[in-house]
């Protein structure tokens, strides 16, 4: 598929009335992660962040590199040729769409999210290999089945896919919502499709529980901390990847990866729906 095709099939994008003074939970998480897409209340809602907590200046990169060894793997090593990347965030180098296809660019990707913010971007930014197909969908983590529904337009459910939610699970508040989003999604793909996530720990120190109480204060959108066994929980019938549900520096880490001695308090995991 070709770039004009992409931005003929695109679903309309709601241009979004941009506060500069008030953060935004994407274009702070696309600071912490390297990105170019911010305001000066975004930067200072980051450093208020890595103040209270400087392992916060490490989450953002590492999240990113376990991005980029988890799609990796998927496409490279187990020949995964969809995503379903669901809480992309604004679009920086080393997104799904570009590790997936710098491997297969056959690749076809959709790209979702429920921030008006992020969209706008996307549509300005987002770019598919020739060969593959890259969309994205307006909507919340909260209506898997509007998610399913429209992704369906562009990937084939009859074949494995993988399911990417990289720093989303911890927007929903309630166990069981989680749960429930986890199962639609987990059913709508076949055997032998992966699901992958992230976390931020509750049980890995107390500088994760800082870094929330700050972030809730300054940034309207709340996040939500879980244990190892909690995550754990979300691959219950799944054949997890080794080496499990671990901080996310510690899952398959390579020469690539930013430098950091401590342990990062966010997990993450990959696992395979036999």
């Amino acid at each position: 598929m070709t770039d004009d095709w992409l931005r003929a099939t695109a679903r309309p994008v709601r241009l979004a009335k941009i506060d500069p003074t008030v953060p935004n939970v994407a274009r702070v998480w696309n600071y912490l992660v390297g990105g170019r897409d911010n305001f000066a209340a975004d930067r200072n809602a980051a450093r208020q962040l890595i103040e209270v907590a400087p392992v916060m200046g490490a989450v953002g990169p590492g999240s990113r590199a376990f991005l980029r060894r988890a799609v990796g793997y998927l496409a490279a090593d187990v020949g995964v040729r969809q995503f379903l990347d669901i809480g992309t965030g604004i679009p920086t180098a080393g997104n799904t769409h570009e590790i997936a296809q710098a491997v297969a660019p056959e690749s076809r990707i959709v790209l979702v999210d429920n921030d008006p913010v992020v969209l706008a971007h996307a549509r300005a930014l987002l770019r598919s290999a020739v060969a593959g197909t890259t969309s994205y969908i307006d909507a919340d983590i909260r209506d898997p089945g509007k998610i399913i529904a429209a992704a369906r337009e562009c990937l084939d459910f009859d074949q494995p896919a993988a399911l990417v939610l990289v720093g989303t699970l911890t927007y929903v508040e309630r166990t069981d919502e989680v749960t429930a989003i986890l199962a639609a999604l987990l059913d709508a793909v076949p055997p032998g499709s992966y699901l992958a996530v992230t976390q931020p720990a509750s049980d890995l120190g107390e500088a994760a529980n800082e870094a929330r109480q700050c972030w809730n204060q300054a940034v309207p959108t709340p996040v939500w901390l879980r244990d190892r066994a909690a995550v754990t929980s979300w691959f219950v019938g799944l054949e997890l990847v080794e080496p499990g549900v671990v901080p996310v520096n510690q899952w398959r880490p390579d020469d690539a990866d930013p430098a950091y001695d401590g342990v990062l308090p966010l997990y993450g995991a990959v696992g395979r729906k036999p």
